[in-house]
């Protein structure tokens, strides 16, 4: 066999593995690679409320993230009732299931449409609003030297 076919078969077999890890962790909260957030309405509701929105945030795990998600959430007078977290290194998605506490038209399309908009809007900010942050505190951050290391001498040379 030589090395073209060789590397067609690895890459045919690459991305049935891929689809099948893929299979796999359907239904399965685990956080990926890369930052995320949706946002879906869901009808049935939840707990005899006729509407519920389904939201998912995927990132960075920091301190604080989740009080300021529970923030932003009481913000748009929104109740959570259901709560999925996983971590996996370093990385979190967590997926709530919220209601509005207020009374409202929920035959109304728009207000629907409105409210999820505003959480997906709420989960941008709060998500921007900690990037932001790290990035500030990347740039401050200084790099320790320590003088007893030989190898610190050799960085000024």
């Amino acid at each position: 066999m030589d090395k073209a076919s060789l590397l067609g078969e690895v890459i045919r077999h690459l991305k049935e593995l891929k689809r099948n890890a893929a299979q796999a962790c359907e239904g399965l909260i685990i956080p990926n690679d890369n930052d995320e957030i949706s946002v879906e309405e869901q009808e049935g509701g939840v707990n005899g409320f006729p509407y519920s929105i389904k939201a998912s945030l995927c990132c960075e795990y920091q301190p604080g993230l989740l009080s300021n998600i529970r923030q932003a959430l009481d913000a748009l007078h929104l109740i959570i009732m259901k709560a999925d977290i996983a971590t996996f290194g370093g990385r979190m998605r967590n997926v709530f299931v919220v209601i509005s506490c207020e009374e409202h038209n929920f035959d109304a399309a728009e207000y629907r449409q409105f409210l999820a908009g505003s959480v997906h809007q709420a989960l941008k900010s709060v998500l921007n609003r900690f990037s932001v942050s790290q990035d500030m505190l990347g740039a401050r951050k200084r790099r320790r030297i320590s003088i007893f290391s030989s190898s610190s001498l050799e960085d000024f040379l």
